[in-house]
């Protein structure tokens, strides 16, 4: 498959799906670094470390919607104010059936697309092929 890494960051409360997005990941067959944090606000906190240590920055981003302190939405309108040197693949992944949330996560500029729960392994392939590495 690649070669080059990818960076995914996933935000999500839920430990299940951090487990089972895990699991999709390693079953892919790319060479997927991925990273976890539970709320949007520790998602924020670990991009700003990294550009302010020039760390590798996610080339992919999954955002649940409905988590503690920063939710989805929030983690979004937070990360268009800080200076990201990279433009990130970001992609809502929510249970939610709601028509209005997939038709917000249209509204922001940042977001690539909104896939409801549970993520399949197809569509994550489909998500890594997409990204230009």
């Amino acid at each position: 498959m690649m070669d080059s890494k990818i960076n995914l960051l996933v935000i999500d409360d839920d430990d299940i799906n951090i487990f089972i997005i895990k699991k999709i990941v390693e079953k892919t067959g790319y060479n997927v670094e991925m990273t976890a944090k539970s709320n949007g606000q520790l998602a924020i906190d670990h991009l700003n470390n990294a550009i302010k240590t020039n760390a590798t920055l996610p080339q992919l981003i999954l955002v649940d919607i409905n988590m503690p302190v920063l939710n989805g939405w929030e983690f979004i309108e937070a990360f268009e104010t800080i200076a990201c040197p990279v433009k990130p693949d970001i992609y809502m992944l929510s249970s939610s059936v709601y028509e209005n949330d997939i038709e917000k996560a249209k509204s922001y500029k940042d977001v690539n697309g909104f896939i409801s729960k549970p993520l399949s392994i197809d569509r994550l392939i489909e998500l890594l092929k997409a990204l230009k590495v």
